[in-house]
């Protein structure tokens, strides 16, 4: 499993409440969604390799 590191974020209050909801939505905490986010955008752009990204993580 891949190490987890703690990073602070500052972030818009809207963005960071429409984020909530969709987390909310999926089921998943509000930081999980925001991984979640982070590495779809990351995978899509080609700078992540789908075997890069722990299985058990993906499966949140």
């Amino acid at each position: 499993m891949s190490e987890k590191k703690a990073f602070p974020l500052r972030i818009n209050e809207q963005v960071l409440q429409a984020m909530q909801r969709w987390a909310e939505d999926d089921l998943r905490s509000l930081n999980a969604q925001i991984e979640y986010v982070l590495r779809e955008a990351l995978r899509r752009s080609g700078r992540l390799k789908p075997r890069e990204v722990d299985p058990v993580e993906d499966s949140e």
